[in-house]
């Protein structure tokens, strides 16, 4: 295909209403091995599926995902690609994309480099540990919506140091088409127009998210609307023109002191100015004879996951999926992952973690040891004081060299902590609450903490993103997977590797397939609602398990090696789309 200069790259974006990928896109096929999957669950064969031959975009928005299309066949590389993705979703899917927030990339470069940049967010250095304490020690609300709610945002350093690092193309060039998306507007979709209606409670709530998320008379712009977002695009060109100091100083940063000032936050000039993303050297984690590479701490996501997958590789083969079997054996070792990981993980810069240990073959066969298959084995009591030792949105990249990038990028909750930026345009995170705000006490997501990702002032949150990329036993680029969904990202990144290296799964029904859940704390079980087979729901209740039913979860980005290329998979779950050629 002929390349698209970089000008006319730019002018076109606007004008998209939907993905306009060069393949075709369809359905998936009903899942091959269904057997564990109850005949009701309505996800089967519905995930979206992209073909590309040369290269691959899966993101939580189609647009975003084109964006990144075009950026690589303009001559750009996936991080290239990568990095103009997540501009893009600052614009077009608000609920999750942001400059406000913070986020995690692993990279598998052409020439065998891994890497991993941490660039979560930091807490203002006016915070501190009792901050969301009321009297008599309970935690507030003040942790998850409004001013005080906001840490340090990391998402435009993040990117602009990726691109530094890797990047081909001019920034210019990987910017400009969300600043003309943003300027000149893009036609809402349906999933972008309820999501914000489903917020509008929140965002009704501080005048500048008013202003900008619900601009008709209070109301979130419709379906087939054009939305333009004047404000957005003046911020994200001081970015492009300035680089990280386009937004970490000058009057993007003046604007958000402004904002906490006006609502008793407390991120200040010199916390945005000293703000920096950090590289860090990526997890490698061995399943079965594949190579996986994921996030280390201040993200808990591929620690967590590579205790899970130790505990199970220590079973010659799983049970099938959807078993009663193979439900128990995964909840038991989530429980031993996350236990460790709610007692021993924080922020690298402030907690010294035993991750050697923790990830050994050795340790997991001691978890594993402590499994009895008849019946399941209590959450033990959780000691907060131990020191030592949605929403969310991801997307992941392969282009044409076999270069590729896993982003998971998040603001917390749905729109953060519901705070835009006067005069700016963007929304700030709500991320403080994924600290321990009350050691032994369940945070937002319902997750039980202890003092080891307790609030300290520059202190990184603790995060479950589990950004991965997976390698064949032959060593070669193989899938690259990540999701939102809190705590679940991690337990639903597992579900996706396990499905298609355990039971053989195509991509699609890896996706599609129901899940699964536990946390530790509280002690229970959780299940996609209609997903597994009434048999096995009573199976595994008869083992001794608490089993707690909840809707859909999640929206798995993925990418996978075809013998003719690549396939790009998106959630049936939510409104994302791939883009490839």
């Amino acid at each position: 295909m002929r390349l698209r200069p970089l000008f006319l790259l730019s002018l076109t974006l606007p004008l998209l209403g939907g993905c306009a990928s060069s393949t075709p896109r369809g359905t998936a096929a009903a899942p091959a091995s269904a057997r564990g999957v109850n005949p009701d669950w309505p996800l089967a064969g519905k995930a979206r599926v992209a073909e590309g031959r040369r290269a691959m975009v899966v993101s939580g928005s189609p647009l975003a995902s084109e964006v990144g299309r075009q950026v690589l066949e303009a001559g750009g590389n996936a991080v290239d690609a990568a990095v103009a993705v997540g501009f893009a979703l600052a614009v077009v899917h608000p609920e999750a994309g942001n400059i406000g927030g913070g986020g995690f990339m692993v990279f598998r470069m052409k020439d065998g480099t891994n890497a991993a940049l941490d660039y979560r967010e930091a807490a203002p250095g006016r915070a501190s540990h009792d901050m969301y304490l009321d009297r008599s020690g309970e935690p507030t609300a003040l942790s998850d919506k409004g001013h005080l709610a906001a840490g340090v945002p990391g998402a435009v350093a993040g990117m602009l140091e990726a691109h530094r690092r890797f990047g081909k193309l001019p920034l210019k060039a990987v910017i400009t088409p969300a600043i003309r998306l943003a300027g000149e507007g893009f036609v809402v979709d349906e999933y972008r127009s309820r999501s914000i209606d489903n917020y509008r409670a929140w965002l009704y709530t501080f005048p500048a998210s008013r202003r900008y998320f619900l601009p008709d008379n209070g109301q979130a712009p419709a379906p087939g609307s054009r939305w333009i977002q004047a404000d957005l695009a003046r911020t994200l060109t001081a970015i492009r023109d300035q680089g990280a100091d386009g937004f970490y100083k000058g009057w993007v940063a003046d604007s958000i002191v402004a904002e906490m000032e006006r609502g008793g936050g407390l991120i200040s000039h010199a916390d945005l100015a000293s703000y920096r993303a950090e590289w860090r050297e990526p997890l490698r984690i061995s399943y079965r004879g594949y190579t996986i590479y994921s996030m280390p701490p201040a993200s808990s996501g591929g620690v967590t996951m590579g205790l899970m997958l130790n505990i199970l590789e220590g079973y010659d083969r799983l049970p099938p999926f959807g078993s009663a079997a193979l439900l128990h054996r995964e909840a038991e070792a989530m429980r031993r992952a996350f236990t460790d990981r709610n007692t021993y993980l924080g922020d690298p810069a402030f907690v010294r973690m035993p991750l050697e240990r923790l990830l050994s073959k050795e340790y997991a066969a001691t978890l594993r040891q402590q499994i009895d298959l008849k019946r399941a084995t209590p959450t033990p009591p959780f000691d907060p004081t131990l020191r030592d030792g949605n929403s969310t949105t991801h997307y992941s990249v392969v282009d044409a060299e076999g270069n590729a990038v896993s982003c998971t990028t998040t603001l917390n909750d749905s729109y953060g902590s519901a705070v835009a930026v006067s005069g700016a345009g963007f929304l700030l995170n709500d991320e403080m609450d994924d600290f321990t705000t009350a050691p032994g006490k369940p945070n937002g997501y319902g997750l039980v903490q202890g003092e080891a990702n307790a609030i300290q002032p520059g202190k990184r949150m603790l995060s479950a993103m589990t950004p991965s990329v997976v390698l064949d036993r032959e060593g070669r680029l193989f899938m690259v997977v990540g999701t939102p969904g809190g705590p679940t990202i991690i337990t639903q990144v597992y579900h996706v590797i396990s499905n298609v290296i355990d039971h053989g799964m195509s991509l699609p029904d890896a996706v599609a397939a129901p899940r699964m859940h536990h946390q530790a704390l509280p002690d229970e079980v959780r299940l996609e609602r209609n997903g597994f087979q009434p048999g096995a729901i009573a199976e595994l209740e008869a083992l001794g398990h608490s089993l707690v039913y909840r809707g859909r979860w999640g929206d798995v980005e993925a990418i996978i090696r075809t013998p003719t290329g690549w396939q790009g998979v998106s959630d049936p779950r939510l409104g994302g789309g791939g883009a490839g050629y």
